[in-house]
């Protein structure tokens, strides 16, 4: 005969016990499942501050206008998140502080606290999965070339033994100098601390090309003074897609914000924003970029995800 402690809860009170777990699970309520510490949003409703970064010269991106205030398709985007925090913490005089960053410290500012988030050229990739969450896909890109007309090259092949110019801690960056070294192409790389240097180096003789992001290729030539004479070439060595960068772990922000991505993509009220910076004149000079949108950023739009580029 099989005798029970008096401390050992009988079958009946073991049943009691796991039909009250699942009754509040099936209810949503969670048994115990604590706030994060030091989460985003938790941070805004104490202190009602919000510190977002964003690009100085990443047209049609994020850049300054006349006013040095920050404008552009991310800071739309951006924009919206804003006003989402501001309805989800209730505080309605949130003070918003934008920090411009740039390829080389965005991540660490974001992870020292610095900023809260950003929203701007970032691409969603595995390996800086590891150091941050990132939230729903806003746009799709191809890393290619810009030359001048005349410069005899058309793809990658032809910029053997030639000088390409590319941004610092890109994923260009990455991507040509791997090539440079696994086919022995003699390039000579120069890393440029941002988009506007890196056409300067371009347009002033010193780079036979460019090698970046196609849409942002696409800004860099029509704020030139003679885009006729530069030419967006070469087969695109990757797919990326861009999207907003959180802190690892703060998932009461990127839930919000990714609620915020969806609802704008499957509405039309991305599709709206794209037209506004890709297809009409945009300040301060009324350039238009005349970059339609592509079957990547058509299927971001119809399928929202955080995932990156296949």
């Amino acid at each position: 005969m099989t005798h029970r402690s008096a401390n050992t809860p009988s079958l009946r009170s073991r049943l009691v016990i796991l039909f009250a777990a699942f009754a509040a699970a099936g209810s949503g309520v969670a048994l115990a499942a604590p706030d994060t510490p030091g989460g985003t949003l938790k941070k805004i409703k104490d202190g009602g501050v919000l510190v977002v970064g964003f690009r100085d010269a990443s047209i049609p991106f994020s850049y300054y206008d006349t006013n040095q205030q920050p404008i552009g398709y991310s800071m739309d985007i951006t924009n919206a998140i804003i006003e989402q925090i501001k309805a989800k913490t209730g505080v309605k005089n949130l003070e918003v502080r934008r920090i411009p960053i740039t390829s080389q410290n965005r991540i660490s500012l974001l992870q020292n606290g610095t900023i809260d988030f950003e929203c701007t050229t970032t691409t969603n990739n595995e390996e800086r999965a590891k150091q941050v969450d990132f939230t729903n896909n806003f746009f799709q890109i191809g890393t290619r070339l810009l030359t001048r007309k005349d410069s005899g090259i058309r793809d990658f092949a032809d910029l053997k033994g030639q000088t390409v110019v590319v941004g610092a801690g890109t994923t260009s960056e990455r991507i040509i100098r791997a090539m440079n070294a696994e086919k022995n192409m003699d390039m000579k790389i120069i890393s440029a601390k941002d988009h506007s240097e890196s056409f300067l180096t371009l347009s002033t003789g010193r780079a036979k090309a460019m090698m970046m992001d196609d849409a942002l290729l696409a800004g860099e030539r029509a704020k030139t003074k003679d885009p006729e004479n530069y030419v967006i070439t070469g087969t695109p060595q990757s797919f990326e897609n861009y999207a907003c960068m959180v802190r690892k772990g703060d998932t009461e922000l990127k839930a919000l914000m990714n609620e915020t991505i969806a609802n704008m993509e499957t509405s039309g009220e991305a599709a709206k924003i794209y037209a506004r910076w890709f297809t009409s004149p945009i300040p301060p000079k009324g350039l238009n970029l005349d970059f339609p949108m592509s079957d990547g950023v058509k299927g971001l739009f119809a399928r929202p995800t955080d995932k990156p580029a296949s």
